[in-house]
């Protein structure tokens, strides 16, 4: 890791708070050591963990991406309910999910408008709203 990733990650970690422990510290540098947005599954950054010889189990992964979640560092987009992305990018905007490929990639913001939401029940209110637009490719 060079020393300016090591200093990204280690910024981005100590916004949220978090201690930069060693496991944390190689998944942020995958995730934001180069400065740009990352879409990924905890397979997807396991393997390429793996791929850069580096000793983290699957579970840590899945249990690191939650902290990373809830200290606001990146949000969790479910595709069909049952998959999860994980995405560097915290601002509202919407995703496309490419079907044939199973990859989720930004759509652009200023396309979409929404005129109304429905009416949040009796003692709820809305929290957010998630946008993924299914692509496949055409015959």
């Amino acid at each position: 890791m060079t020393q300016a990733m090591q200093q990204i990650s280690s910024k981005w970690l100590s916004k949220a708070g978090l201690r930069p422990t060693r496991q944390r510290m190689t998944l942020a540098q995958l995730l934001v050591g180069d400065g740009q947005h990352r879409h990924v599954t905890a397979e997807s950054l396991f393997d390429a963990a793996k791929g850069q010889g580096e000793a983290v189990s699957l579970a840590t992964v899945y249990n690191t991406l939650r902290a990373f979640c809830d200290a606001g560092l990146m949000q969790e987009v479910t595709v069909d309910g049952s998959k999860s992305y994980f995405d560097t990018n915290t601002h509202d905007h919407p995703h496309f999910f490419w079907e044939d490929e199973a990859r989720l990639t930004d759509a652009p913001s200023d396309q979409l408008v929404i005129a109304r939401l429905p009416d949040a029940p009796e003692g709820a209110e809305i929290a957010s709203v998630d946008v993924v637009i299914r692509l496949r490719r055409k015959s």
